[in-house]
């Protein structure tokens, strides 16, 4: 089945999204969702802006999907074509009857990466940025392994590149393994209690607010299945005996992490998701050029932090994106 027509999407003017059927599983029809945001055509004697030549593809993270405008008018502004990929079962791409999220391979995401690379339609010439949040982070890492050459560069913000308990990992996997061989849609128990939520609502910008869909973006995490976890464990893994990308790569963390047991005001100012010291060390482990670049005062998502923490992460990245440009 062809992919159907670019039609405005739910963030409004300027965005544009496109449905991309993928084969069928057992839950039934699959797609993935894509949505762009282009740059303003170059008013006549204007100077070329340094992104021009440059596609950015971002993936989003678990129990997540696409809705950061700021962030794509970041690349818009400096020329670049930005596009966000909704993968299957989420956001945008979820339908009915389907289990939100779930595969047991991160390895099926090929599929999406490669519908949505086809749709984008990239030029000869033009250099493909890769752009991922947490899960995506992991994702898009273990794609651009398989894929070298392919991407020019890589960015990501609080990739989940270990699990949290990184001591036990190799103790527990073989556990989770067998769960999902045999009983891969048992529910793992619900430890979210929302404070990550209500952390980015604290920390939201009045002059800039962000329009969450409580369907795709719960307020607790949506359900964790064996299978999945599986899977994610198995990234983690091949994370930990080296990815050998040789495209650049920047990695954006908050400073520090707390534990999300109880709520206090530090959790709008830290990350309540990951350990980071252990995903900095991880991080180290993707390639042949890695910058780790540590956040004071940012969340999980670093673009979501409050204002002083998120221009910082802005200005990190252009920072690494302008020698990137010179590169």
């Amino acid at each position: 089945m062809a992919a159907r027509a670019w039609a405005p999407d739910i963030l409004g003017e300027g965005f544009e999204q496109l449905e991309l059927p993928l084969a069928a599983d057992g839950e039934g029809d699959v797609v993935a969702t894509l949505v762009r945001h282009l740059p303003r055509r170059r008013r006549f004697l204007e100077r070329a802006r340094p992104l021009e030549d440059v596609d950015v593809l971002y993936v989003h993270g678990w129990s997540d999907y696409f809705f950061q405008r700021r962030l794509a008018r970041f690349w818009a502004d400096r020329g670049a074509r930005f596009f966000a990929l909704d993968l299957r079962k989420y956001g945008r791409s979820l339908r009915p009857g389907q289990t939100p999220g779930y595969t047991t391979d991160l390895d099926v995401y090929d599929e999406d990466i490669a519908a949505a690379l086809a749709a984008m339609r990239p030029a000869v010439g033009r250099r493909l940025v890769l752009l991922g949040h947490s899960t995506g982070g992991l994702t898009l890492s273990l794609w651009a392994a398989r894929h070298p050459d392919v991407a020019s560069a890589l960015i990501l913000n609080s990739p989940w590149l270990e699990f949290q308990l990184s001591g036990v990992r190799t103790a527990i996997a073989p556990v989770v393994q067998m769960q999902a061989r045999w009983r891969p849609m048992d529910a793992a128990p619900q430890v979210d209690l929302g404070y990550y939520s209500r952390a980015q609502r604290e920390a939201a910008d009045p002059d800039d607010p962000v329009e969450v869909n409580p369907l795709w973006r719960p307020e607790q995490t949506m359900t964790v299945h064996a299978g999945w976890l599986s899977a994610v464990l198995a990234g983690h893994a091949r994370v930990a005996t080296g990815l050998g990308i040789a495209a650049p790569v920047c990695v954006l963390l908050s400073a520090r992490s707390a534990p999300p047991t109880r709520w206090s005001d530090e959790l709008t100012r830290v990350d309540s998701v990951l350990v980071v010291d252990d995903i900095a060390r991880a991080s180290l482990r993707l390639g042949r050029s890695v910058t780790v670049e540590r956040i004071e005062g940012a969340l999980h998502d670093v673009f979501l932090s409050r204002r002083d923490a998120r221009e910082e992460a802005y200005a990190r990245m252009d920072r690494w994106v302008s020698g990137f440009v010179a590169g």
